[in-house]
């Protein structure tokens, strides 16, 4: 839970997880920033788009 006013970014990515993996996604969220100086948004959303074979959405 956040103390701040959460809201969504323009763009954003969704998808769920086993929760096996919440304290790995929760570790990456929290170092979101430093992991992004290495790989961009986009070239990391593109991977898991092409890994597993998802389709974009671009309706709105």
């Amino acid at each position: 839970m956040t103390k701040n006013k959460f809201e969504w970014q323009d763009e954003y990515f969704a998808v769920s997880v086993s929760e096996s993996l919440i304290d790995k996604v929760r570790d990456y969220i929290k170092n979101q920033e430093t992991h992004h100086k290495k790989k961009t948004f986009q070239e990391e959303y593109d991977e898991i788009i092409s890994k597993f074979g998802f389709q974009k959405d671009w309706a709105k």
